[in-house]
């Protein structure tokens, strides 16, 4: 049976991608869902840390040979991402989709020589093909074409002539549907906002602080915590004007660290996140303390200071602790 939306290819069985090293195919490969696409450097990565490991490549093939197995057995959609430039390879995935009665399907992804080439220089080192290596597979993939046919392909079709765009924008387009609880479940709710900002590995270490004292309004606070170390997130509403929002997180003084206020500086990303958990943000210019002010605040007090002169300090400091109780009692 042949779904409307790909006239070319089964709605469930084996495809197999076909290209050279930048041809696209791993691209390709995403516009399926993640479950049903086994990426031979995915699996490189599973058995090596290093998806670039070229000597890790016969593990991950047992790896993905043994997965394909079970899939083409529950008789599940899968996509096999990989140069598959060797028709012997082409054949063991084959030979296990038809152990299983299922169609086969080869995706030739024709990208020109020249693209490839290119796509190989943002790479990192350890992903980076050399050249006389994407000539060779390039090569290979145009010999191969006339070929599948006779190893057994019941479908072959060039990559650009598929229709992958809708489905894919369809899938995404779901997910934010249900995330927002537009499709009748009940979302993600307040945590939204916390994944717009920070990305979807955050939300279980998430957790609202309800009846915190720490802001005040309509702000909220929230911690993120895992084991021994934890942050602690303010959102505020209105921050440049009606309707806008963001998040603070929490840090020492950076005027003194035996200060009784809170310091907060604006978290923008789960990057800032990582710098104010290993102290990185401790010297933010953007760090505004409840008792100290911001920058601005701290360099006026200084300046003023100066001017009443340095009797109250023989060292020609500030009093730091009547600073900060002139500041509350204020």
């Amino acid at each position: 049976m042949t779904s409307v939306l790909y006239p070319d290819l089964p709605e469930n069985g084996l495809i197999v991608l076909i290209g050279a090293s930048g041809a696209g195919k791993s691209t390709l490969a995403r516009t399926w869902p993640a479950s049903q696409v086994l990426s031979l450097d995915a699996l490189r990565g599973t058995v090596s840390d290093d998806p670039g490991d070229q000597s890790a490549t016969g593990d991950a093939a047992d790896v993905l040979k043994l997965i394909l197995e079970r899939r083409m057995a529950r008789h599940l959609n899968t996509v096999i991402d990989a140069t598959n430039l060797n028709q012997p390879v082409r054949a063991e995935l084959v030979m296990a989709a038809k152990r299983h009665g299922m169609p086969t399907a080869a995706v030739v992804v024709a990208t020109p020589l020249p693209v490839c080439l290119e796509r190989q220089g943002p790479r990192p080192d350890n992903r980076r093909v050399p050249e006389d290596v994407v000539r060779s597979q390039h090569q290979a993939m145009v010999h191969s074409h006339q070929r599948l046919t006779a190893e057994g392909f019941n479908t072959i079709v060039f990559a650009d002539a598929l229709y992958r765009l809708e489905p894919f924008l369809g899938r995404l387009s779901q997910v934010r549907e249900a995330d927002l609880g537009r499709d009748g479940s009940d979302g993600l709710g307040d945590l939204w906002l916390a994944r717009r900002f920070f990305g979807p590995e955050i939300l279980p270490l998430w957790r609202w602080r309800p009846g915190s004292d720490l802001v005040t309004g309509r702000d909220r606070v929230a911690e993120i915590r895992l084991g021994q170390q934890y942050l602690t997130l303010a959102l505020r509403e209105d921050v440049d004007g009606e309707g806008d929002f963001g998040f603070d997180v929490l840090l020492p003084c950076p005027t003194d660290p035996e200060c009784d206020g809170q310091a907060w500086a604006p978290s923008y990303s789960v990057t800032d996140l990582h710098k104010a958990l290993t102290g990185a943000m401790d010297n933010d210019p953007e760090i505004v303390c409840t008792v100290h002010g911001g920058p601005d605040d701290v360099d006026q007090e200084a300046d003023d200071h100066d001017e009443r002169g340095r009797d109250d300090d023989p060292e020609g400091r500030a009093d730091l602790k009547a600073q900060a109780m002139e500041a509350i009692s204020a």
